[in-house]
């Protein structure tokens, strides 16, 4: 009696132990690697074309973009988003129209006719699943993730996002954070907002995420101009080379696939 006891304890001990190693080791998450790098890129502006891609391409990475379905860059050029996708690259939603809330501070560039606050529930999901539609035709893709438009979230004091978890993967949020694996929130993902910063402090961002072994998302507007959020071209560059030559060490891939990874783990 007291040996199937102890040997059933081992064994509860040996289960629990197995499975802590498996959360606390986040190489089984971000494919072995140190952490996860993610280069998202919103608006779907002439310069994601222009300037993106092309850096991008050169140095073999991936990122996501994030379309406004209603971009005049988008409709303009959708062979070349189309080709943008071929290369493994994401197309990610952005809603229709990018409402956002104009009763919020600082909103007063919000007109009318897209402000979130004068939006019903259904109207934004219809207006996200259209955008849905829209990309499936450019890339053939079912699954990919949303980005929240000004990071709002809710309408009426209702997270309509509720509606649409199983549409996306994930969806990706405005607030800077470093998180685990584990504490990864799939609707709300955290990231870092590059308006005018050098590349040495993206890359020291990289290097706290290496040594917290961490998720770090980028979140880009303009690069080397097309946006009044703007990162100069350079330090762009100066991240993708970074990033490059620990590519061994750093898990840089789009949204989509390190979220399937992160709800693969914790299934």
């Amino acid at each position: 009696m007291r040996l199937t006891t102890c040997l059933a304890l081992t064994a509860t001990l040996l289960l629990g132990y197995q499975a802590a190693s498996a959360q606390a080791n986040p190489a089984s998450v971000w494919n072995g690697k140190q952490c996860a790098v993610v280069l998202t890129y919103d608006d779907a502006i002439d310069v994601d074309l222009d300037n993106v891609v092309p850096a991008l391409d050169s140095a073999r990475l991936r990122g996501t973009f994030y379309l406004i379905g209603s971009a005049q860059a988008l409709s303009k050029r959708i062979p070349e988003w189309r080709r943008v996708a071929q290369r493994g690259h994401e197309l990610g939603n952005h809603a229709l129209f990018h409402p956002c809330d104009g009763s919020l501070p600082g909103r007063s560039f919000v007109t009318p006719d897209i402000d979130l606050s004068k939006y019903t529930v259904s109207r934004a999901v219809a207006e996200i699943r259209a955008t849905n539609t829209l990309l499936n035709a450019i890339d053939g893709k079912t699954v990919r993730t949303f980005a929240y438009p000004c990071g709002d979230r809710q309408i009426g004091g209702v997270n309509f996002y509720d509606q649409l978890k199983t549409d996306f993967v994930a969806a990706r949020g405005i607030t800077a954070g470093l998180p685990t694996a584990a504490q990864v929130k799939l609707d709300d993902v955290n990231c870092y907002n590059i308006n005018g910063q050098n590349g040495q402090y993206m890359i020291d961002l990289v290097k706290q995420a290496q040594q917290s072994h961490t998720l770090l998302v980028f979140l880009f507007h303009g690069v080397g101009g097309g946006h009044s959020l703007n990162v100069d071209i350079g330090a762009h560059r100066q991240l993708l080379r970074y990033l490059k030559v620990h590519e061994k060490e750093i898990y840089i891939a789009p949204m989509v696939e390190v979220a399937e990874k992160i709800r693969a783990a914790r299934q």
